[in-house]
């Protein structure tokens, strides 16, 4: 019965997804606007998560927390448009027109011969982000939990490799990791998501604590690879990626407390990017669960200093 319900809903989504490739990208940001209108636990969670790091990003007061997510929601309705018309074949120009800058910064890193890991967020059209850096000829393969339902993540899967894009599935993902980079591949990792205890560190995200995956730095410490940061913006109507420098990991001797300063670096990162583009980043999910309330994920006496 679960097939059947899961080859109706790959049939469904297919059957609307096709003929909105034919439309323009920009009317994702009419399905974005309904979809904030209509979807009310994920508006009022991405509010109550940005109105709760307001003070953290300085946000001014012409700039209330419904407006900014409306934008988020409008955002996001256009990234999903860009890439439903890429996967159909549609979008050449939108990952064409995509400027990156820092490609010294990745051929710095790759001339290492250790393989490059790039930590990045939900940040913009973090899909095309990996699109676009595969149709430059550098085959990159993401961390990724898989759908739950097979039929339509073999669809993402296929529309995937086209591009020269793999995906490696998070459960058993190391090993695989570890392969690629050997090879001098390319590895990305999304860190911005609420992870087990056992996968990571509370460290202070946006001013509160917030479980962060610590895989990024154990990764580098254990086969050398340099870590990069990578993100995309929307500017205007296109797209910019930046590839900023390696990151120096922490010179701790311990090796829990290096982790965690790698860690907390690492996503510091991705702070500044959504101080600077509040409206481009993924509020509507729970970043923040299964730490207690008011928890910071600073040190004591980072607390009381």
């Amino acid at each position: 019965m679960k097939r059947v319900i899961w080859g109706l809903q790959a049939a469904g989504i297919l059957a609307v997804s096709f003929p909105l490739s034919l439309l323009p990208a920009g009317f994702g940001e009419v399905l974005g606007g309904l979809l904030y209108r209509i979807w009310k636990s994920r508006r009022l969670i991405a509010i109550d998560n940005l109105t709760k790091s307001s003070a953290f990003l300085g946000l001014s007061a012409d700039s209330p927390p419904e407006k900014i997510i409306e934008e988020s929601f409008r955002n996001l309705g256009r990234f999903f448009m860009e890439v439903v018309k890429i996967y159909y074949g549609r979008g050449s120009r939108i990952v064409g027109e995509t400027a990156v800058n820092g490609i010294d910064n990745f051929e710095k890193a790759k001339a290492k011969g250790k393989g490059v890991i790039f930590i990045t967020g939900h940040c913009g059209n973090w899909e095309l982000l990996a699109i676009t850096w595969s149709s430059k000829g550098v085959p990159f393969s993401v961390v990724a939990r898989p759908l739950n339902n097979p039929y339509l993540n073999g669809v993402l899967e296929r529309a995937r490799a086209r591009f020269g894009n793999a995906v490696i599935y998070k459960r058993g993902a190391l090993r695989q990791v570890l392969s690629t980079l050997k090879g001098g591949g390319c590895v990305g990792i999304l860190m911005d998501q609420s992870v087990l205890p056992e996968e990571g560190y509370v460290i202070s995200f946006l001013g509160r604590g917030a479980w962060t995956t610590k895989a990024p730095a154990l990764i580098a410490r254990k086969t050398g690879a340099p870590v990069l940061p990578a993100f995309i913006r929307r500017t205007g109507n296109g797209n910019e990626i930046t590839i900023y420098p390696e990151v120096e990991l922490s010179a701790n001797d311990d090796r829990e407390d290096a982790l965690k300063d790698d860690t907390q670096r690492l996503s510091s990162f991705i702070e500044d990017y959504i101080r600077e583009n509040p409206s481009q980043w993924l509020w509507l999910h729970r970043r923040w669960k299964r730490v207690p309330q008011g928890a910071t994920g600073l040190p004591d006496t980072a607390i009381k200093g």
